[in-house]
């Protein structure tokens, strides 16, 4: 056992992104406690716990979106409130994200991610118990703060323990827990909205997350090996202020704009975000040229994989942001079905997001590369064509098992989309920038969730507005949605052009390179 460990400083178990022979055989401390299971079965002990907490977060916004429509009656949240209490959360997601992942990289991704999981269940705890929609706006702020410490030490964690080869199979897993997480959101939303528990009404759909985040830190100080850059880093404050502004001052006009009228102010505050973000660039190559020490590595995005992989996350988030949330209205304001009915009728998306998700990574992108997250975009677009023809043809009386096609063609279009688009933008990337390139993928799909979520003002609740003029609820509810979904097919469109500029099939991965200068 002791000839395994000449590569952690005595004690701690400490992994600097060496190469990989070295980090497949930490010695975590748990493997100083309990020295009789090997190293490698104490890694996919670790992989376990950090997918459980990536769950934990998955869970929690699907879990959400499908009690809307009863937070909305029980805490008499107003439509901007309701907005907030899920593009709060996706704003300050997105606005940490970089600089938790960075965070990582220069304490210990370990470390972060503990914090994370003891913040985001505090948090959860205060959402739980809040006392009117003012406070679980900010309990849901706070809850994306900390899932911002927390998410991107998962795919850090995973990209320096496991090498190039085994993370297909690693990915695979992960796609399947991001359909698991599809499937047990809405359907425990429901249930335990549908119980009432103890008179709760929706709160124990916050409350659920205390026993599994106690029980995610209780075994990550155990079974999680610490790793951080193998060079002194600093945090970039000017960084994280350029990057915090630039997300504020873009998303914060979106989400808000019709609840305000739409003020010229708004618009001069997005046009503003492009100058922030446009100095950010010009601020971090004289970072990293200077000390090498910049929050977003602009040497990153030299590696194409990289580069196109984020433009089609950003997209993507954008047409979930749009999806997601008018669905959910769609089904339980317009079609006025209990969080129960509209929870089952979401299952077969749910579960051919998880078939496609491992069947994708494992089987099809090893042969057909790009060509298998191309197919997954046109299906999703087909799907979405789909659905808006059910939904024109059958109206109110749309019935759940009618809505089960388009939903499995886009069920699976997802799934060959979200686990191999991960591990396609890393598998380029060098360990040694490992946190900051994770933090900067799911910032972007934050952003462009956040993005959608503020476009549903647009081009959801501007049409329901305009039809409510001339129709009852319903009626109005059906039109604006499926208006709402030619939106989502065209930015599904959209991704598919995009992902011709992402490599034909992804290469191995490269050793880490020194930072631009």
């Amino acid at each position: 056992m002791t000839s395994t460990d000449t590569s952690a400083p005595q004690g701690r178990g400490e992994l600097r992104d060496q190469p990989h022979t070295t980090v497949t055989r930490q010695t975590a401390p748990a493997l100083t406690a309990f020295p009789g299971p090997p190293p490698d079965r104490t890694r996919w002990l670790a992989l376990a716990i950090v997918m459980t907490a990536a769950f934990m977060d998955l869970v929690d916004v699907t879990i959400v979106n499908i009690a809307i429509p009863s937070i909305q009656r029980d805490a008499g949240a107003s439509v901007g409130q309701i907005q907030w209490i899920t593009a709060g959360y996706a704003l300050a997601f997105a606005a940490g994200l970089i600089t938790g992942g960075r965070l990582g990289d220069i304490h210990g991704r370990r470390r972060l991610f503990l914090i994370g999981v003891a913040g985001f269940t505090l948090a959860s705890a205060l959402c739980g118990f809040a006392a009117g929609p003012e406070m679980l706006v900010a309990s849901r702020i706070l809850q994306g703060g900390m899932a911002a410490l927390m998410v991107p030490q998962v795919l850090s964690i995973v990209h320096a323990t496991f090498p190039a080869h085994e993370r297909g199979k690693v990915f695979g897993l992960f796609g399947a827990i991001v359909g698991l997480g599809a499937v047990s959101g809405p359907l425990l939303g429901a249930l335990l909205t549908e119980w009432n528990l103890f008179g709760l009404e929706w709160r124990p759909i916050f409350l659920i997350n205390l026993p599994v985040g106690i029980a995610a830190l209780l075994l990550g100080r155990r079974y999680i090996g610490e790793s951080r850059a193998p060079h002194a880093l600093r945090l970039d404050l000017v960084g994280v202020a350029l990057v915090t502004l630039g997300l504020l001052m873009l998303l914060y006009p979106l989400t808000r704009g019709r609840e305000l009228g739409w003020p010229l102010w708004g618009y001069a505050s997005m046009a503003g975000a492009l100058a922030v973000f446009a100095a950010l660039v010009v601020y971090e190559r004289r970072k990293a040229a200077r000390d090498g020490s910049p929050l977003i590595e602009p040497s990153l995005f030299r590696v194409k994989s990289f580069a196109a992989g984020i433009a089609v996350q950003t997209v993507f988030g954008v047409a979930l942001g749009i999806f997601f949330l008018v669905w959910t209205l769609y089904m339980q304001v317009g079609l006025g079905w209990s969080p129960l009915h509209a929870g089952l009728t979401g299952v077969p998306f749910s579960v051919s997001v998880s078939v496609a998700a491992g069947v994708s990574v494992q089987k099809l992108v090893p042969r057909f590369g790009r060509k298998v997250l191309q197919v997954g975009a046109l299906l999703m677009a087909l799907g979405v064509l789909l659905y808006i023809g059910e939904s024109d043809r059958y109206g109110l009386a749309v019935a759940s098992w009618q809505m089960a096609l388009p939903l499995v063609v886009m069920g699976v279009g997802m799934g060959l989309i979200v686990a191999p688009l991960t591990d396609a933008v890393l598998s380029e990337v060098p360990r040694e920038h490992a946190g900051s390139a994770s933090g900067l993928i799911n910032t972007v799909q934050q952003m462009g969730n956040a993005l959608g979520l503020g476009l549903v003002s647009v081009v959801f609740y501007g049409a329901v507005d305009d039809n409510l003029t001339s129709e009852p609820v319903g009626p109005a509810f059906v039109n604006a949605f499926q208006g709402a979904l030619g939106w989502v097919a065209a930015v599904l469109g959209l991704i598919f052009l995009l992902m011709f500029a992402l490599p034909r099939r992804a290469t191995a991965e490269k050793e880490p390179f020194a930072p631009e200068r």
